[in-house]
C-alpha cells in the first residue's frame, strides 16, 4: 500500500468528528426528552388533581351493562346530506364499528350535529327482502322483511325503537314504536340505498326523540314467509348507556391546555369524554434539512419508539399506557409520528375521588421544540465536523502527494546514478531540512563512494598491467638467461614451469591492456558507413576454418544492415562472445549466428548450448574481472565479456545475456543507421 493510500485511511479518523458530534446531539436530546417527560407528567398530574371538583360530570359506571353494549356518539362539524352515503360524514370509515350480521358484517356509527341525531348503517345482505304495505305493521314492524331498527331507552321506564324497512330503495317513512304504538314518524328523514352484496340505511333522528341508552338490532330475513334473524351491537335485552363528549368537559380541557399539546379525558372505562387541542404538524423548522433528517435517522435515532396512533376512532382509548392510568397507575410512553418522524411523548394519569378511578387525564405532546434545536445543532455539526473532515482528508492527500512525488523522485535519480557509467552523486532533496533530506544526502554519500571505489576498479588494469610489465620483464630476461646455465633436470622442469607462469601472466597483462585500448579506441574511433551483414557472413567463414570442431551457422532476416561504427571493434566483440561460445559448447556443437530487425535498432544473436547461465550472474557477467569458468581457468578474470559490453555501449547500444533451450543466447543491439 503506497504512502498517499495510507494517509488517507489515517485521514479517515477525522471521521469520528462527527460520529462524536452526533452523540452529544444523541444525549442533549435524551435531556431534553426528560425534561419534556417531567414537565408533561407534572401538568398532567396537576390537571388530574383539579379535575375532582368536576366529579358530577363524569360518566357513573353502570355495572348491569358491559362496554359491548355501549355505543359512542361522534360528534359532526358539519351535516351530511341523508342520501346512503358515508363520504359526507366527517368522520373516517375507521369510525364505523362492526358487528357480526347473518350474511356477513355490519358496520355502523351514530354522530350529532346541533339538535339532530345521524346514523348509518351498512348491511351485509346476500338476498334483501322488501316490505309490503300489507305487512308493514306486524308486531311493530314487519317480522317478514329485512330491518334496521334503533332502540332507545332511558331506564328504568322509557323505552323506544325506531324501525327502518323499505318498500324499495330510495326515500323510506320510519316507524316509531313506543308504548303509544306503532306509528310513522314524519320528523325522521331516511334512504335506503341498494349496494352490491347488501344495503345502506342512512338517517336524520330529532335528538330530543332519543333517549340516553342507543342500540342497533338489524333484521336479516332469508323468506318472506319466515321471520327474520336478529344481530344487535348489545347482548342484554337493552343497550348500555351512550358515549359522547361533554361539552362542559371539553370546555374545563380546553381551559388548562397548552400550545402544541393535546389533552383527552376519559371516563372509567376509556370512553373518551373530552379532547381539546391537536398535536403540532412536526414538519416546522424543517425546510432544505431532508438530508439532515436521513442523516440524524442513520446516526442518531433508535427507532424503537412504537408507532403513534391518533385518538381511537371508535371513541374509547385502550392503550398501555392509558389503561395502567385507569387501573391507578401514571404512565408514559413515547411514540413515533409515521408522517413527519417526529417522536411524541403520551402521559396519562389517573383522575381519584378518594380511592376511586373515574377517569384519566391523557396529554400528547410533539417535540418540535426539541427538533428545532437539535436540527440547527446538528446542521451545524454536520457542516462543521465534515468541512473539517474534507479539508484535513485533502490537506493529507495533498501532502502525502507531495512526500511521495519527493520519494519517487529520489528513488529514480539513484536507480539512475547506479545505471550510469559514472556514479552520480547529487540528488533531489539533497538540500531539505527534513527526514527525507537526510536520505538523500546518505545516498549522495553512499554514490560518492561508491563512485570512487567504480573508478578505482576502472584504473585498476591499466595500473597493474603498467606496474607489472617491468618486474614481469625482468622475470622473462631471467628466465632466459638461466636456460643458457648448466642446469639439472630438475632445475629445468622448473624453469618451465616458471616460464609458462610468465607466459600466462603477460597474457594477462594484454587482455587488461586490451581493455584500457579498447575504451582509448571508442573515445577517438572515426565512425564509418559499412555492411553489418556483410561483416558477420566473413566472420563466421572465418569461424568455420579457426574452430574446426564446431559447427558454425549465420542466419540473415534483414534486407537492409547499414550501421555507423568501427567493423574492427565490432568483429572483435564478435570474438570474444564466439570465444566464450566455443569455450562453454563440445565438440561438434553448433554455434548460431542471426542478425535481426527490431524497430530502430539491428540484432546479432549468438546462440551455443551449453550449461545456463545462474540468474545471480546474469546482472555481473559483463562486469570487469568476472568470470564463470571452471576448472583449470578458474582463474581467468574475464575481461572478454567486458570488453564486448564496451564495444557495444560504444557504438550507441546494449548487450544481454538470456537462457534459451539448452544453451544461452547473447543479444546486441546496434542502433541502425538513419535514412
Amino acid at each position: 500500500m503506497n504512502l498517499r493510500r495510507q494517509l488517507l485511511l489515517v485521514s479517515l479518523l477525522t471521521l469520528m468528528l462527527p460520529w462524536a458530534g452526533c452523540e452529544f446531539i444523541r444525549e442533549t436530546e435524551i435531556a431534553l426528552r426528560e425534561g419534556q417527560e417531567q414537565m408533561l407528567a407534572d401538568v398532567a398530574r396537576a390537571i388530574a388533581g383539579s379535575m375532582q371538583q368536576y366529579r358530577e360530570e363524569f360518566p357513573r359506571r353502570d355495572k348491569r351493562f358491559g362496554t359491548g353494549d355501549q355505543l359512542y356518539l361522534h360528534r359532526l362539524s358539519s351535516p351530511p346530506a341523508i342520501d346512503g352515503y358515508f363520504d359526507d360524514w366527517t368522520l373516517s370509515t375507521r369510525s364505523l364499528r362492526t358487528i357480526r350480521g347473518t350474511d356477513g358484517p355490519v358496520r355502523f356509527a351514530i354522530a350529532s350535529y346541533g339538535q339532530a341525531t345521524y346514523l348509518y348503517v351498512e348491511v351485509s345482505d346476500r338476498n334483501i327482502i322488501y316490505a309490503t304495505p300489507e305487512s308493514i305493521v306486524v308486531d311493530g314492524a314487519s317480522r317478514f322483511a329485512d330491518r334496521v331498527t334503533l332502540v332507545s331507552s332511558s331506564p328504568p321506564y322509557l323505552r323506544e325503537a325506531f324501525s327502518f324497512a323499505a318498500e324499495a330503495p330510495g326515500q323510506i317513512i320510519s316507524y316509531k314504536h313506543s308504548a303509544n304504538g306503532f306509528m310513522p314518524e314524519p320528523s325522521i328523514a331516511a334512504y335506503w340505498q341498494d349496494i352490491p352484496g347488501g344495503y345502506r340505511v342512512e338517517a336524520r333522528i330529532p335528538s330530543g326523540q332519543l333517549g340516553t341508552h342507543l342500540g342497533l338490532s338489524i333484521q336479516n330475513t332469508a323468506d318472506v314467509l319466515q321471520p327474520g334473524v336478529r344481530s344487535r351491537s348489545f347482548s342484554g335485552n337493552s343497550p348500555g348507556p351512550t358515549m359522547k363528549k361533554i361539552r362542559e368537559l371539553d370546555r374545563i380541557a380546553n381551559m388548562r391546555l397548552q400550545s402544541d399539546m393535546r389533552l383527552i379525558l376519559t371516563d372509567a372505562d376509556g370512553w373518551r369524554i373530552g379532547a381539546a387541542g391537536e398535536l403540532g404538524s412536526g414538519r416546522g423548522d424543517q425546510k432544505g434539512s431532508k438530508l439532515v433528517r436521513k442523516i440524524y435517522d442513520v446516526l442518531v435515532e433508535s427507532g424503537t419508539e412504537a408507532a403513534f396512533a391518533e385518538p381511537d376512532p371508535l371513541g374509547r382509548e385502550q392503550q398501555p399506557y392509558v389503561s395502567a392510568a385507569l387501573e391507578g397507575r401514571e404512565s408514559t410512553s413515547w411514540f413515533r409520528n409515521t408522517d413527519t418522524g417526529t417522536a411524541i411523548v403520551a402521559v396519562a394519569a389517573p383522575i381519584r375521588v378518594g380511592s376511586e378511578v373515574i377517569g384519566a387525564v391523557v396529554l400528547q405532546r410533539g417535540t418540535d421544540a426539541i427538533l428545532s434545536q437539535r436540527n440547527a445543532g446538528l446542521a451545524r455539526l454536520i457542516n462543521v465536523t465534515l468541512i473539517t473532515a474534507l479539508v484535513v482528508g485533502g490537506a493529507l492527500l495533498g501532502y502525502a502527494t507531495w512526500l511521495s512525488r519527493r520519494i519517487r523522485a529520489l528513488s529514480i535519480a539513484a536507480e539512475n546514478a547506479l545505471e550510469n557509467e559514472k556514479l552520480s552523486s547529487a540528488l533531489p532533496s539533497a538540500l531539505a531540512d527534513d527526514e527525507i533530506g537526510d536520505l538523500s544526502r546518505s545516498f549522495s554519500w553512499v554514490l560518492q563512494q561508491l563512485g570512487e571505489y567504480n573508478e578505482y576498479l576502472r584504473s585498476l588494469a591499466s595500473k597493474l598491467s603498467h606496474e607489472l610489465r617491468t618486474p614481469l620483464a625482468i622475470v622473462t630476461s631471467s628466465l632466459e638467461n638461466l636456460e643458457h646455465e648448466p642446469l639439472n633436470e630438475a632445475s629445468l622442469g622448473y624453469t618451465e614451469r616458471a616460464r609458462e607462469g610468465a607466459d600466462r601472466l603477460r597474457r594477462i597483462l594484454s587482455a587488461m591492456s586490451e581493455a584500457s585500448r579498447v575504451e582509448e579506441l571508442m573515445a577517438h574511433a572515426d565512425p564509418e558507413k559499412f555492411d553489418l551483414a556483410a561483416v558477420l557472413d566473413s566472420t563466421t567463414s572465418a569461424y568455420r576454418d579457426a574452430y574446426k570442431g564446431r559447427e558454425f551457422a549465420f542466419t540473415n532476416s534483414v534486407d537492409e544492415a547499414q550501421v555507423t561504427g568501427s567493423p574492427e571493434l565490432l568483429i572483435q566483440m564478435l570474438d570474444k562472445l564466439v570465444d566464450n561460445a566455443v569455450d562453454f559448447s563440445a565438440e561438434g556443437d553448433t554455434i548460431s549466428l542471426t542478425l535481426d530487425g527490431q524497430d530502430d535498432a539491428l540484432l546479432i544473436g549468438v546462440t551455443n548450448p551449453g550449461p545456463e547461465l545462474p540468474e545471480r550472474m546474469r546482472s555481473q557477467m559483463f562486469d570487469s574481472m568476472v568470470s564463470m569458468r571452471g576448472g583449470e581457468d578458474s582463474r581467468h578474470l574475464g575481461l572478454g565479456l567486458y570488453v564486448a559490453r564496451l564495444i557495444a555501449e560504444g557504438h550507441g547500444g546494449s548487450i544481454r545475456a538470456d537462457n534459451v533451450m539448452g544453451g544461452v543466447r547473447f543479444t546486441v543491439a546496434i542502433p541502425r543507421m538513419p535514412h
